[in-house]
């Protein structure tokens, strides 16, 4: 009999590191803890306990003084995060009109808590829509079909 252990979700918390650490990089190809304490706005020290934690987690390369990396797995966990964060944000700035403040700090909420399932649907909405917003009558024709799938 094989054992297959289930992935454990990892805290809104440390998925925000992980989006920070992605995104430094992306800007600086570098990024060391204190630069990712200035992007969160958070203390060195709540930084070290959550780098320590991404660490024995397997999702970031840590050492006290070095520069960090993710791991492929923090990389594609910190790439979903950001996707969701854009799709999200999108929404909520040009299809709902919110201010950018408020559209971000939806998003920022939502990304963590909606189920891979609840994305994948609304993402397959956002698109049904963008498809077929020019023409009502052939979004209303398709809009039950969409729905059942």
């Amino acid at each position: 009999m094989v054992l297959i252990q289930a992935k454990k979700k990892i805290s809104a918390s440390l998925e925000d590191y992980l989006e920070a650490i992605y995104l430094i990089i992306e800007e600086k190809q570098a990024v060391k803890a204190v630069e990712v304490a200035r992007f969160l706005n958070v203390g060195r020290s709540s930084v070290t306990e959550a780098l320590k934690s991404l660490a024995s987690k397997g999702l970031v390369n840590y050492g006290r003084y070095d520069v960090l990396t993710l791991t492929p797995s923090g990389e594609k966990i910190a790439e979903k995060v950001i996707k969701k964060h854009k799709i999200l944000y999108n929404f909520f700035k040009n299809v709902l009109n919110l201010n950018e403040e408020e559209a971000n700090q939806n998003a920022c909420q939502i990304e963590h808590i909606i189920s891979e399932h609840a994305f994948n649907k609304f993402t397959k909405y956002i698109e049904f829509n963008e498809k077929y917003s020019k023409n009502n009558e052939e979004y209303f024709k398709n809009l039950k079909d969409f729905m059942e799938k």
